[in-house]
């Protein structure tokens, strides 16, 4: 069995819910846990009965050393704190032989077995941003992307798991500060710190808007393919990361920061987008009054951010993806 963990609050819920439905598409056995940071999305999730997925409650998880630094970090800053917690939580309490941990605006494409495959005997596994040159953010950002990390559960992996998770409690905020920031710096340099971890090198790992230039995409038969533009080789895309999404309402989305074609709209975004309006459309009857119509200012998506970037791509002059 493949074992996930992931935390998301009710303003991501729908993202998750996303990710959790793709697994299971994808996925021939698995179970993902995930961490409900709020009561309501505990709640709503709890109403669900999902076949393939644990709800852990953020007080029953929280310790007392997560507990003491959270007044000193925002809501973003806490969730990053938590993410090497919740992976040790995930193998500790549940007694698993590994957990990968996922960002909940990821959705998957083809199955990630692959991907756990490939890191062979090594503890650890990490995705590179593979950022293009004219997304290069290395230097701030890091050169791994926290979305798909598996540890296992044995003496390196925790270790490896324990370092940085102290890290994170000592210092995790959202700026760059003496060769540091957030959660994701910190693994710039665990190839050589440490002797257990693998970088993945299927490059279908971690498609993203910062990354998309580097490769051909296309569909070939019922998979998506990319490859490198001075490479032969071919990979399945086994997820894409879509990352600073911001939807206007029931069927307007943008895409921040980049340019997205219509061909990748057509292969990614269209996809995702129902899949997320099908959601809304299940959960906003399970939560009875607290998730709104689209178009009301009292909209769950309101959270999504309602601003819009002109001048970046679009299929219509404002810069909005239909779907």
């Amino acid at each position: 069995m493949l074992n996930f963990c992931t935390l998301f609050d009710s303003n991501y819920l729908l993202r998750g819910l996303a990710l959790y439905n793709s697994l299971k598409n994808q996925c021939t056995n698995f179970h993902l846990y995930i961490f409900a940071f709020n009561d309501l999305c505990f709640e709503t999730l709890s109403k669900l009965n999902l076949d393939n997925a644990t709800i852990i409650k953020l007080k029953d998880f929280e310790d007392d050393e997560l507990l003491k630094i959270k007044p000193s970090r925002s809501k973003g800053e806490y969730c990053w704190t938590c993410t090497p917690s919740i992976i040790l939580y995930s193998i500790t309490k549940f007694q698993l032989d590994h957990c990968t941990y996922l960002d909940s605006d990821i959705f998957f494409f083809s199955d990630p077995k692959i991907l756990i495959d490939e890191m062979g005997k090594k503890s650890v596994s990490m995705t590179l941003h593979n950022f293009h040159p004219n997304h290069d953010q290395s230097e701030a950002s890091g050169k791994y992307c926290v979305q798909f990390m598996t540890f296992r559960n044995n003496k390196k992996g925790l270790e490896v798991l324990k370092y940085w998770r102290y890290k994170c409690i000592e210092w995790c905020f959202n700026r760059h500060e003496d060769g540091k920031f957030g959660d994701q710096k910190y693994l710039d340099d665990w190839m050589t710190r440490f002797d257990c971890c693998y970088e993945i090198s299927n490059i279908g790992a971690g498609i993203a808007p910062w990354n998309l230039e580097n490769f051909q995409i296309f569909r070939e038969k019922d998979q998506i393919i990319c490859k490198k533009h001075d490479n032969s080789l071919s990979f399945p895309v086994v997820f894409y990361h879509f990352h600073n999404l911001r939807f206007e309402n029931s069927n307007l989305a943008k895409q921040i920061g980049y340019k997205i074609n219509p061909h990748i709209c057509s292969l990614f975004y269209i996809k995702y987008l129902k899949e997320i309006n099908n959601i809304f459309k299940k959960v906003k009857n399970l939560a009875k009054n607290q998730f709104f119509d689209f178009n009301k200012k009292t909209s769950l998506y309101k959270y999504f951010s309602t601003k819009v970037i002109k001048n970046n791509y679009q299929f219509n002059k404002k810069g909005l993806i239909k779907f």
